[in-house]
């Protein structure tokens, strides 16, 4: 039986997983410093929901810019969160946590600002080569999973060892394996700021261009009256 549509934005399926993505991260910022169990599946869940409210989205033609921005901002306020409390664990790397969380906010809300006003229908479309490749689903999935692993790990170790393989921590294993790419998530995110500061600035240049023209097509409508 097929589902009617509606146009309210705000109960779309992806938007009530959203929500859900909300509250677990509440939760887990909550617990983050006492409970790493409660907090880490908390954070993991509302983490690995980020594919799911994406998949809905599709499969229900539910894709919208509120749900977009909600889904960005889940993102970006989540690792910040996840971040903060690094910060606080190892004081020692706290001007690289620092570094990590300005980067990703005003690098992510520099592209998605950009993308707003120069009308793309989504923040995933772009001719730059560099997005093009990461924005393909697999690739994102990647490395925004890889990227999320490392942080996770970096928090479990500050509890826990974890399981042993060989006489050696499996988090301290991932956590050199996924580091790289994290760093390379970071990059990416500054490329993503370079990106929008192109396409805001040709924004700059036609609207300067138009507002020098517009006086001079006045005149003239004029001059034939």
């Amino acid at each position: 039986m097929a589902i009617a549509e509606h146009d309210n934005v705000f109960i779309f399926v992806p938007n009530l997983i959203g929500y859900a993505r909300i509250v677990l991260a509440i939760i887990a910022f909550w617990f983050m410093s006492t409970n790493y169990v409660v907090a880490g599946w908390c954070y993991i869940i509302s983490a690995l929901l980020d594919a799911v409210d994406g998949h809905a989205a599709r499969a229900l033609n539910q894709s919208t810019r509120f749900g977009a921005m909600l889904d960005q901002l889940t993102d970006r306020c989540g690792t910040m969160g996840l971040l903060v409390t690094l910060a606080n664990f190892y004081p020692e790397y706290m001007f690289w946590f620092q570094l990590s969380i300005a980067i990703d906010v005003a690098c992510h809300w520099l592209y998605m600002q950009t993308s707003v006003v120069v009308g793309r229908v989504s923040h995933k479309v772009n001719d730059n080569f560099v997005m093009r490749i990461y924005y393909q689903k697999d690739v994102l999935t990647f490395m925004c999973c890889v990227n999320e692993l490392f942080y996770v790990c970096l928090y479990l170790l500050h509890f826990t060892s974890g399981p042993l393989i060989l006489g050696a921590s499996l988090y301290k294993i991932l956590a050199f394996l996924t580091g790289p790419f994290a760093i390379l998530k970071a990059l990416i995110s500054v490329m993503h700021a370079y990106v929008a500061g192109i396409d805001l600035a040709a924004v700059d240049v036609r609207e300067r261009q138009e507002k020098r023209h517009s006086p001079e097509i006045q005149n003239s409508g004029k001059k034939l009256e």
